[in-house]
């Protein structure tokens, strides 16, 4: 019944208000970065570090933004994310969470009889389940709405948690559980004449319409609902915000506060810390059971020889290189699941084998370095698919961060191999990891491969996600203060590709050292 959907609604709400046409916030679609005047900001990734469990140290600082439409939310949740300077930022809108409508709604909202501005319009439960997600920095799908279907369209957007998530909307404070996911709530308290103002420009403008006609939906359908639904929430709102994106004194006050909050999360998360932490916390324990190394043949030493030799010319690193890779993949594919398959042979015999016993195999290369395993792999599994994940340090924090990807559909039913050519501390690896649990991937199905690593990233590794199978050609003893492997094979991308290192390159360096 409408009056049991309702109950955790904190405003009373009543039935008999006219409906009409939605008058919600006009923010499009969340986008993947934006652009101010002096640079741009990405608001779309992960949170730059993991504990040395590979979970997020702390959750996401959540900003709830409230107002009434045309009260400038948007363009107070930007300049926000300007102002606050910092890598990952989430901007959801409620826009994205409107319920899909029954064929008798529809009817209705075709005649402008269906009511959006009702708190009955939106997915609440939906909106929490996907925003609590969002805190927790794990991945969501984010319903893509179409206004002029009134329905979800097919493919919804993935969207990463982040060091910070701004949540607009008219409804923002409207639910119980919603309201308990918000560490910050403001109201964008702008004058109902403004307001009335920005609706007429963009109605009129962008939209065609009459100015009568308009005026006469603000005052039958905008402002009732305004009084009714949304300015009763103001009590609820930690500070409020007159005049909206004008006020630089409140938005000033509000990202000192946020700024304050996020070192907090800083002071647990610094790098150098945590490295510290993973490098004692494995000092004198045996390798992992789930590492397995390649048996060091003579063959196998004698390409170690060559491809660690700093004399070796790049066409002979490469050539040595990929034999290694070979081996490597065949190796990894030995720990595949299969089961027995019996078939006839050209003689007409029964021959016991043995057949690959899951859905599909698909690679990820960490690029750039990573990439150049998927020949081989492509050479030993027909018709493989390629995923590919790019990790590069922040050079201030010395943070790894997220910052492409692109794995395929229905991937989370795979048995994945991951791919990097060398592994020293394993915070690229335990981060690339983990953006394949976010995407359901199970942990059992994902098999690291690697020319060379450190003990202290196979320990990494595998203290983080014990399931997680490890294979390498060889495992080196030690990691410098600068994080290269010991002995180690120098920068593997840079002597692959013949590109100059940069001052400080690191074993897990992409193109900028990655720690």
């Amino acid at each position: 019944s409408r009056v049991g959907s309702l109950d955790r609604l904190l405003p009373s709400v009543s039935t008999g208000l006219s409906p009409r046409k939605r008058t919600t916030s006009q923010c499009k679609s969340e986008p993947p970065l934006l652009r101010t005047s002096k640079r741009t900001i990405y608001t779309a990734g992960r949170p730059p570090w993991y504990n040395e469990h590979g979970t997020q140290s702390k959750d996401a600082f959540v900003i709830g933004l409230c107002g009434g439409s045309a009260s400038g939310k948007t363009t107070v949740a930007r300049k926000i994310i300007e102002a606050l300077d910092v890598p990952w930022v989430v901007l959801l809108s409620m826009d994205s969470f409107y319920k899909v409508l029954s064929p008798e709604q529809q009817i209705k909202a075709a005649s402008n009889d269906y009511n959006f501005d009702h708190p009955d319009a939106f997915d609440f439960d939906l909106l929490t389940h996907t925003l609590r997600k969002l805190k927790q920095g794990k991945s969501v799908k984010i319903p893509v709405y179409d206004f002029t279907t009134h329905g979800r369209q097919k493919d919804w957007k993935t969207v990463y948690g982040a060091s910070v998530i701004i949540f607009e909307g008219i409804m923002s404070f409207a639910d119980k559980e919603l309201l308990k996911l918000l560490d910050m709530k403001l109201f964008v308290d702008t004058d109902s004449d403004i307001r009335l103002v920005r609706r007429l420009r963009r109605d009129i403008s962008e939209r065609g319409r009459e100015i009568e006609g308009v005026i006469k939906q603000y005052n039958k359908f905008v402002k009732p609902a305004f009084e009714q639904y949304i300015e009763p929430t103001m009590r609820l709102a930690d500070i409020v915000v007159p005049r909206g994106g004008g006020n630089m004194v409140a938005i000033d006050l509000i990202v000192q506060h946020v700024h304050s909050q996020l070192e907090e999360v800083r002071e647990v998360t610094y790098t150098h810390t945590l490295m510290a932490a993973l490098a004692s916390a494995h000092q004198a324990q045996p390798l992992p059971e789930t590492l397995s190394v390649l048996e060091s043949t003579p063959q196998v030493r004698g390409m170690h020889t060559i491809i660690r030799n700093k004399e070796t010319s790049r066409d002979e690193f490469i050539f040595y290189s990929k034999r290694l890779m070979r081996l490597l993949i065949e190796r990894a594919l030995s720990f595949l699941p299969s089961q027995v398959h019996v078939v006839q042979t050209p003689q007409g015999e029964d021959y016991e084998g043995r057949t690959f016993h899951g859905k599909r195999i698909t690679g990820v290369s960490i690029l750039r370095a990573g990439e150049t395993m998927e020949p081989a792999l492509r050479a030993v599994c027909k018709d493989v698919r390629i995923g590919k994940i790019l990790i590069q340090t922040n050079q201030d924090t010395g943070e790894p961060e997220l910052h492409y990807l692109r794995l395929p559909k229905d991937i989370s039913e795979d048995h994945v191999i991951l791919m990097d050519c060398t592994v020293s501390t394993g915070a690229a690896a335990m981060m690339a990891v983990r953006v394949l649990l976010d995407h359901d991937v199970q942990e059992d199905k994902i098999l690291l491969v690697s020319l060379l690593m450190a003990e202290m990233g196979i320990h990494s590794v595998a203290y983080a996600f014990p399931q997680v199978k490890i294979i390498t050609t060889a495992v080196d003893k030690k990691v410098n203060d600068l994080f290269h492997i010991i002995p180690g094979i120098g920068n593997f991308g840079d002597r692959y590709f013949g590109t100059d290192p940069p001052p400080d390159w690191s074993d897990e360096d992409i193109d900028e050292p990655s720690y």
